[in-house]
């Protein structure tokens, strides 16, 4: 017989003998009569996900598979359902891949997902960034057979940048000496292990010598890493003055003294950069990109930079978008951080129609729009331009498209990169994009944008 309970009031099965209750019990076995295909609504979002993975050409991830046949070897987990639990995690705004995992043993739509099939956060991890070029083509053929039937036009596009937080620690950043000491100690780590397992081979197992040589070997590739980014960093910083600007001549020997501060490389991410965040605070980033038709809310191009700047990503972004769809947007709508002449000249060679704010003038005498003295004809059209009340009406449109992207991404989990290195990080936005469109294909806007 249970011990008697206590209530909230401190009240005792003695304090209440004429009450009836019924009690918890825990121990008792239950046999559950009941399917996963039957746990789930009809419209609920992992049959939507399932239904567009679906319609994928995944034959590329079908390729890779060894396990063909009579060959001897343990049978792949289906791809499927690999892309279909990274879509559905992006739009639950789950990131982590060991999350991930938890949710296939515990949580009904990703158990329907795997329908019976275990997976680990290891697979998961590893498809998420293994094959960066197939997601990116995957994005290009999706948004391709868009615009075959019309729902993507590209007539308009709107580009801005998303700052996410990388892995990396601001702790993490050493200078050049610091490096250099770091590598010999590495260097040092991993010839002593080796010295460790050819002097008494059965000391540990073969998976835990594995693990050891593995870690070690990644400390030193990534010091190693750190210093090649070094390089980079100090040839950058030679070619600038102290305001960041390009010098047009090299810097002379024994001149003013550089006040600027030591580059720094991070041991643990080395490509990541600080740079400033939304909230204004400075910390290591990534600069992530995203180009969205405005007719459809549709992601139509993604890049990642680790420079703090957008000036400098108008004309990539173009020349990306024709590579990927043999067509420049006829107009681009991008805010002040895209205000450089040297880009906005350059794009609009590549063919389309920039559309910036102008800045405010300095002088009283002259309005804001009103051509200067050694503008070229393209930047005397576009001040001229931006002051008409079209363009106006135009530029309207980026608020409602390029931030409405990046503040449902924001909200899908984009706040900080869990892994390390452009091309992974690459891997992340093309996610959220894919991610996004499926969102925006099974849940198009009422009224869309005119184009």
């Amino acid at each position: 017989m249970d011990e008697p309970g206590t209530d909230a009031l401190g009240r005792t099965d003695m304090d209440m003998p004429n009450a009836r209750i019924m009690k918890a019990c825990r121990n008792q076995i239950q046999l559950r009569e009941v399917d996963l295909d039957s746990l789930l609504a009809a419209e609920h979002p992992a049959r939507v996900v399932w239904a567009f993975v679906e319609r994928l050409d995944l034959s590329h991830l079908y390729a890779k598979i060894k396990a063909i046949g009579d060959r001897p070897g343990r049978p792949a987990i289906d791809p499927r359902i690999l892309m279909a639990l990274w879509l559905l995690a992006t739009l639950d705004g789950v990131g982590s891949a060991r999350e991930l995992d938890r949710l296939c043993r515990e949580h009904d739509a990703y158990r329907w997902i795997c329908g019976g099939v275990e997976v680990n956060y290891h697979t998961l991890s590893d498809f998420r960034v293994e094959d960066v070029e197939f997601l990116d083509g995957l994005l290009t053929n999706i948004v391709a057979a868009l615009m075959m039937t019309g729902k993507v036009t590209l007539n308009r596009v709107a580009q801005d940048g998303i700052r996410v937080r990388a892995s990396a620690g601001a702790s993490s950043f050493r200078r050049r000496q610091r490096l250099e000491e770091f590598r010999k100690v590495a260097e040092e780590q991993v010839n002593r292990l080796h010295e460790e397992i050819a002097a008494d081979p059965a000391a540990c197992t073969k998976r835990q010598q594995a693990a050891r040589e593995r870690a070690v070997c990644e400390r030193e590739e990534r010091i190693s890493q750190a210093l090649k980014e070094m390089e980079l960093l100090e040839a950058q910083r030679a070619a600038t003055d102290d305001k960041g600007r390009k010098l047009k001549k090299p810097r002379k020997q024994g001149g003013k003294p550089d006040t600027r501060p030591i580059p720094r490389a991070s041991t643990t991410d080395p490509q990541a950069r600080k740079m400033k965040g939304p909230d204004g605070g400075t910390r290591p980033s990534y600069n992530g990109q995203f180009s969205t038709d405005t007719a459809s809310q549709i992601i139509v191009g993604v890049s990642v930079d680790n420079g703090g700047a957008d000036s400098d990503q108008l004309p990539p972004m173009t020349e990306q978008l024709h590579q990927r769809y043999a067509r420049t947007p006829k107009e681009t709508l991008v805010d002040s951080g895209y205000r450089s002449f040297e880009q906005m000249e350059r794009a609009s060679a590549l063919g389309t129609t920039v559309y910036a704010p102008v800045a405010e003038s300095r002088s009283d005498k002259r309005k804001k729009n009103q051509p200067v003295r050694g503008d070229t004809p393209t930047i005397a059209e576009w001040r001229l331009r931006m002051d008409t009340e079209q363009a106006k009406a135009i530029y309207k449109e980026r608020a409602a498209t390029a931030e409405c992207v990046n503040a449902q991404a924001r909200n899908r989990g984009l706040r900080q990169f869990l892994v390390r290195g452009t091309k992974k990080v690459r891997a992340v936005l093309l996610w959220f994009a894919l991610a996004h469109n499926l969102w925006r294909i099974a849940h198009p806007m009422a009224q869309p944008l005119a184009a």
